[in-house]
């Protein structure tokens, strides 16, 4: 079972300006997964090289912690312009990603969960033939929802690539695809776990804010996408009216942001935890023993929801609750190579007793845990964050 003990409950830190900020706290273990674990190594010229298991949703379930990591093999390292940036990003090439569901019955240590494998490749679909990526696992009554990103070219080659996609299972044996949100281009989709007050919600992100649509067919509109296509073209002719949160108010949130993990119901509001991509002032990085400021990294942010009207922002932090600060998530070393630099990318979180569980992607090659307790950072989100 979790040994909840391992577990830290976060802490509230002040910064060098005197500003209160919340860090979660990372496992000793961490990171829990890497690319060896699980075979994802090859030989190339006679090198040993090794892959990448990293963004995972995750699910307790029967007394288990269930991860759906993407995993990448046989691909190059490279760099690409981005011209909304003006600057060289790092990426990874030629590759195609599975999704590899992995169990564990203490949440670190890990292992292929039947060999089961969700391919995304064309081999049972043509909707998306280049990857699945980044599945969020939300139990929605007597099923759990598996909601990913779906290419449909190549990882970097041109835009208006990534379609959301969607699986249910009973029980991650049988995983049955339900089909692919065809309109527009968007990913890190969440529904909501239930309706509120009837109506069921899901998360978007439409570059680079994370909106909140209305399904108007309720969850039939997740499970046949395509017979609802004019109901998912009606969310994003709307989406200015549907802006939840809004990227750029922030520096640590400057480039874009997007909804992470499931959400967790709390008594107070629906707490939405969320990646941010922008510079991570020196102000924040002491906190975490950092001698200066990122100048492009991902962290993570957290908001809530109004309970009875999600549309509604209650809260919502101004600094990361989390950012890379440690070898595997910032830039590597010789025991721990990334292969993008400065990433945290939560994906799965759940709740267990009073603990949260968060498992996050990191330099887009391991997968770390973090936690905190759950009452701990709502309070910090309700005496310091209001909006």
């Amino acid at each position: 079972m979790v040994d909840l003990e391992t577990l830290g409950d976060g802490r509230v830190a002040k910064t060098e300006s005197g500003q209160l900020i919340f860090v979660l706290d990372r496992h000793e273990r961490n990171p829990i997964v890497k690319p060896r674990d699980i075979g994802l190594t090859w030989y190339e010229n006679d090198e040993l090289k090794t892959g990448a298991v990293f963004n995972g949703g995750a699910e307790y379930v029967d007394g288990q912690v269930i991860l759906l990591p993407r995993c990448h093999r046989n691909y190059k390292k490279g760099q690409f312009f981005d011209e909304k940036l003006g600057r060289e990003r790092d990426c990874l090439e030629n590759y195609t990603s599975e999704v590899w569901p992995l169990t564990s019955r203490d949440g670190v240590n890990f292992s292929r969960f039947q060999n089961i494998t969700i391919r995304g490749d064309g081999t049972e679909h043509r909707d998306f033939a280049h990857g699945i990526e980044d599945i969020r696992i939300v139990k929605y009554e007597g099923i759990y929802l598996l909601i990913g990103c779906g290419k449909i070219k190549p990882a970097f080659r041109g835009s208006n690539a990534d379609r959301i996609a969607v699986y249910s299972t009973g029980d991650f044996v049988d995983i049955t695809y339900q089909g692919m949100v065809e309109p527009f281009d968007s990913r890190n989709a969440v529904p909501f776990p239930a309706p509120v007050n009837g109506d069921l919600y899901t998360l978007l992100r439409f570059h680079p804010h994370i909106h909140i649509g209305l399904l108007q067919a309720g969850i039939d509109q997740l499970l046949q996408p395509a017979e609802h296509k004019d109901k998912w073209e009606g969310i994003y002719t709307h989406k200015n009216d549907n802006l939840l949160l809004e990227a750029g108010l922030f520096s640590h949130e400057r480039e874009k942001i997007g909804p992470g993990p499931q959400l967790i119901k709390t008594e107070r509001g629906w707490l939405v935890l969320y990646h941010a991509v922008g510079e991570i002032g020196s102000d924040i990085t002491k906190v975490y023993g950092l001698p200066r400021k990122i100048e492009r990294g991902y962290s993570i942010s957290a908001a809530m929801l109004d309970l009875d009207d999600p549309r509604k922002v209650i809260r919502r932090t101004q600094r990361p609750i989390y950012i890379p600060s440690a070898a595997y998530e910032l830039y590597g070393d010789d025991e721990y190579p990334v292969d993008v630099p400065a990433v945290v990318f939560p994906v799965g979180a759940f709740l267990l007793q009073d603990k949260l569980l968060i498992y996050a992607g990191s330099g887009d090659k391991y997968i770390i845990l973090l936690s905190c307790g759950l009452e701990r950072l709502v309070d910090y989100l309700w005496e310091h964050c209001k909006c």
